[in-house]
């Protein structure tokens, strides 16, 4: 069946949109969702940058912050100055398992309750809930992460 790059180029924008309404940088969405869709193992900075129509500088500074999450992986290329940018293949895990947000949020829930300072407020109640969801989430999070872990891996068996 041959590839519709068409439909691939509108997935990979649609895909980086979602990230972005999602608070994700747009230009490191972009970057990451072609490097998602590339049938390559990876692109080199020039490839992303003729790929997605931007500049050098704009995809420097998209695979820097996508390095420092720790979630694309810069390769030497032998025989070339240019390196290769290349996602682990779980990728969507490690922003997962590496997101300090649900800690994040469930502080700061908790900084709202002292600001408060009423405990029968509807307010109280409800950063409350919110402290407590978060530090669920977050505790949970590593059973789903292993679970997760069982599904590939019987499915790629």
């Amino acid at each position: 069946m041959a590839q519709d790059e068409a439909a691939l180029a509108e997935v990979m924008e649609h895909s980086a949109a979602v990230l972005t309404a999602a608070g994700f940088p747009k230009m490191p969405a972009r970057v990451l969702m072609a490097l998602t869709v590339t049938e390559t193992p990876g692109l080199t900075a020039a490839e992303l940058a003729e790929r997605l129509d931007v500049s050098p500088a704009a995809i420097s500074g998209a695979v820097r912050y996508l390095q420092t999450l720790g979630i694309i992986r810069r390769l030497s290329q032998i025989g070339s100055r240019r390196d290769r940018y290349e996602l682990p293949s779980d990728w969507y895990a490690l922003m997962v398992r590496n997101s300090p947000i649900y800690g994040v949020l469930a502080d700061q829930a908790e900084a709202g309750l002292a600001a408060v300072g009423d405990p029968d407020s509807p307010a109280t109640e409800r950063l409350r809930d919110m402290a407590g969801f978060y530090r669920f989430v977050q505790g949970r999070l590593p059973e789903v992460m292993a679970e997760w872990e069982q599904v590939r891996s019987a499915r790629q068996q």
